[in-house]
């Protein structure tokens, strides 16, 4: 048997959406600062991108996505919202959505990783 990444994967993440929260709760915390701009972290995927892992068709009945394909399901962040007359660019509203993003990402993220305990446990029974 070989070396399971999905754990340390969901690690990597988990730490991610950890740090990504942080950020938020930070530009809610200076809603109101004067001058202050609204930070966010680069998104997981450029990060995991870096780690060079592949996805690898084990079967023919494996789905698989060209390059292309990938490049098209891309999604592009707009600019972002407008700022205040104080300088200040945090919107609550548009970091409330991010909070709702990190939390969708974290429970996805525990389910997979809940899936994949059990399925473990599952294969080592008598």
């Amino acid at each position: 048997m070989g070396p399971l990444f999905l754990l340390d994967l969901a690690s990597q993440q988990a730490r991610w959406l950890g740090t990504r929260q942080t950020a938020i709760a930070g530009n809610v915390s200076n809603a109101s600062t004067p001058g202050y701009k609204a930070v966010d972290v680069r998104a997981f995927e450029d990060v995991f991108d870096k780690t060079g892992l592949t996805m690898a068709a084990t079967s023919p009945a494996h789905m698989t996505l060209s390059p292309a394909d990938m490049r098209s399901a891309v999604v592009r962040q707009s600019e972002g919202w407008e700022t205040s007359l104080s300088g200040n660019n945090v919107n609550i509203e548009e970091q409330l959505l991010k909070a709702g993003e990190v939390s969708r990402n974290y429970a996805l993220n525990t389910g997979v990783v809940k899936a994949f305990h059990r399925m473990m446990l599952a294969s080592v029974k008598v």
